[in-house]
């Protein structure tokens, strides 16, 4: 037998080789400058990732992974959320997310007042007959089984979104303009309130546009104490970016005191040349609303150009009924020579983009139904004009009705200058306001916004990098603490121990967009690795096809609902 001594010495070693045996991770990142979310300094550290959930976060030296990431001279940061998405249908064709995903977006945000749910069949027949290039059946009623269907049919992203206030509208009233009646407006709140117990962020206004426009301020008041008592939001597309956007504000600022609700603006911005110098009295209105305990954010594109309709040069009081009877209107000589008449001039009570814009070259015509029109695709509303030898006006109104839709149009309408300005504001998220896409049909049957494959990636590249309006730090918790927060999601946004591990991997001295107003269909470069869920997502600047995208859910979601 052994001595003691000799026994206690061998049982001391093997402790200490115990203690030095390496960690062993499913994925390890190494050497990255991480940073985390929250606006901090970045370091130099490591990551690892068990399932689908960040396991360690330092200086990991001796940790081994099964699959490990070189991530050396790479900026290591959270998957980013785009607040504003419209890839509710991109997604149904292609799951895989590719424009957003190739700029490290692992979070897609919609309900811009139009949510995929609930429908009724009146809804769900209409959606159906109206579809264009992308087709599918409709398999769901309510929000929280679209997004479910989104989930089981496989998604790169995870998917959220808000109710929109227009889906509820339409839902009980059809596209009237008129107040609800009591006993629709109950059931739009009973709606809102299944909603967000299904998981909804809260509810969503987009109230340029018929028939959204017809809901007055208390209809959106009794629609977010409903969401209120559900911890989430209201996020509004505001009824003016413009001739009336201080008056706008105001009534976003009403909204969310009387309703007792945290209020985002979407896409912050002053359309048209005549109200860019608005903006410090806006933002003095936020701020001060901020100072007074209202809880305000907002979020943007970062570009100067918008994306629409002609629906949103035209008065609201002409779209009433939906498509098939503004078309119907615009056919008759005495309404189409007043809708004429109107579109020169400054909006009385709506907003108008064709004016905002100034002419009709600043106006380019990106997306149309027919096959018939395409050809006209990426030129301006002022070419088509002279092509066809009738006004700007007249143009516009035979586009709208022989292309049976409301004809997708580029406006030009902000300043570089307040873009800036808006970047750095503290409160500022970001959303794309687009799809998420691929170059490949059926996306390139029209001409998108270049936001849809390169907002984020201008952000780090064009306003970081070349002209450091904000630090990459600030930028990173832009793109995924900050808008986190905003939404109260639970373990996404940072990285952090138990958090789900959404990471985005870049090279912050390449990421740039590539997608211009010509030449839109061009991926960003400079994301190099994505993950979404544990799951590597994007490998080497190439998509790997998985597919492993979660529903994520607001603070009211009831699990058995």
């Amino acid at each position: 037998m052994k001595p003691i001594h000799q026994m206690l010495s061998v049982l001391l070693l093997n402790i200490l080789i115990g203690c030095s045996s390496p960690e062993t991770y499913d994925i390890l990142i190494k050497n990255g400058q991480i940073t985390d979310g929250s606006g901090q300094p970045m370091y130099l550290g490591d990551l690892g990732i068990n399932a689908d959930t960040i396991a360690a976060i330092g200086k990991l030296e001796h940790a081994k992974g099964v699959q490990e990431i070189d991530a050396s001279g790479l900026v290591v940061a959270p998957g980013f959320i785009n607040m504003l998405s419209w890839a509710t249908e991109s997604l149904i064709v292609d799951g895989k997310s590719q424009s957003d995903i190739r700029q490290g977006v692992t979070l897609e945000v919609m309900g811009e007042g139009w949510s995929m749910g609930p429908l009724n069949e009146k809804m769900r027949e209409e959606q159906q007959r109206t579809q264009k290039d992308i087709k599918y059946d409709i398999e769901w009623t309510t929000l929280g089984e679209y997004l479910e269907f989104l989930e089981r049919k496989g998604v790169s992203t995870n998917v959220a979104s808000f109710v929109g206030a227009t889906t509820l509208r339409v839902h009980e009233l059809g596209e009237a303009n008129r107040a609800p009646t009591p006993e629709e407006l109950k059931n739009m709140k009973a709606l809102a309130k299944t909603a967000m117990e299904e998981g909804a962020m809260g509810i969503g206004s987009s109230l340029i546009y018929a028939p959204a426009f017809y809901a007055d301020t208390q209809e959106l008041i009794e629609l977010c104490k409903v969401a209120s008592a559900h911890n989430g939001m209201y996020i509004s597309h505001m009824r003016s970016e413009g001739d009336y956007w201080l008056e706008a504000i105001d009534e976003l600022l009403q909204i969310a005191n009387e309703a007792n609700i945290p209020a985002e603006i979407y896409h912050l911005k002053a359309g048209g040349k005549d109200n860019w110098s608005k903006w410090e009295a806006a933002i003095a209105k936020i701020d001060s609303a901020r100072t007074a305990g209202l809880k305000i954010t907002t979020d943007m594109y970062n570009y100067t150009a918008g994306a629409t309709g002609l629906d949103a040069s035209m008065p609201p009081w002409v779209q009433e009924g939906g498509y098939g009877k503004w078309a119907e209107r615009l056919q008759d000589p005495a309404i189409r020579e007043k809708v004429i008449e109107e579109m020169k001039a400054k909006g009385d009570g709506w907003e108008n983009l064709y004016f905002a814009a100034g002419s009709a070259d600043k106006l380019i015509l990106n997306d149309f139904r027919s096959d018939s029109l395409r050809y006209l695709t990426g030129k301006t509303l002022a070419e088509v004009a002279t092509m066809r030898g009738t006004s700007p006006e007249e143009t516009a109104i035979d586009l709208v009705v022989q292309d049976s839709s409301r004809v997708g149009t580029v406006y030009f309408l902000m300043s570089e200058e307040n873009v800036k300005k808006q970047i750095a504001l503290p409160y500022m998220s970001f959303g794309s306001d687009g799809a998420s896409i691929a170059p490949v049909k059926p996306f390139t049957n029209a001409s998108p916004h270049p936001r849809s494959y390169g907002n984020v990636a201008r952000l780090l590249g064009k306003y970081v990098r070349e002209e450091k309006v904000i630090s990459l730090e600030e930028a990173v918790y832009k793109l995924s603490g900050l808008p986190a927060s905003n939404l109260k999601i639970k373990n996404r946004g940072t990285l952090a121990i138990g958090n789900f591990a959404d990471v985005a991997i870049f090279n912050s001295e390449t990421i740039i967009d590539k997608a211009t107003f010509d030449k839109p269909h061009q991926f960003a470069e400079g994301m190099v690795h994505v993950l979404v869920n544990g799951e590597q997502v994007l490998k080497d600047g190439e998509h790997t096809g998985a597919l492993p995208g979660k529903v994520v859910r607001g603070p009211g979601w009831k699990q058995n609902n």
